[in-house]
């Protein structure tokens, strides 16, 4: 193997598993915004205060995807 395809090899395999990881944060991130920001206005018109806990337990497998799918 010639030493730029070494090379090559070695930064794909240092920068992929690194933007993945990347891309599961900043959609999970934009997802529970998203969240975020529709409890608070349920909560106040219903005259109720929202916990960080009740918006984790709506986010389901599916809304990351679709915000994955949104994102690129």
């Amino acid at each position: 193997m010639s030493w730029l395809l070494r090379m090559v090899l070695v930064v794909a395999v240092a920068l992929i598993p690194g933007a993945f990881v990347l891309l599961l944060a900043y959609v999970a991130t934009r997802t529970m915004r998203h969240r975020w920001q529709q409890a608070r206005l349920q909560a106040q018109t219903r005259g109720t205060r929202v916990s960080l806990r009740e918006v984790v337990a709506t986010v389901e497998f599916k809304d990351l995807v679709r915000q994955a799918r949104a994102a690129l």
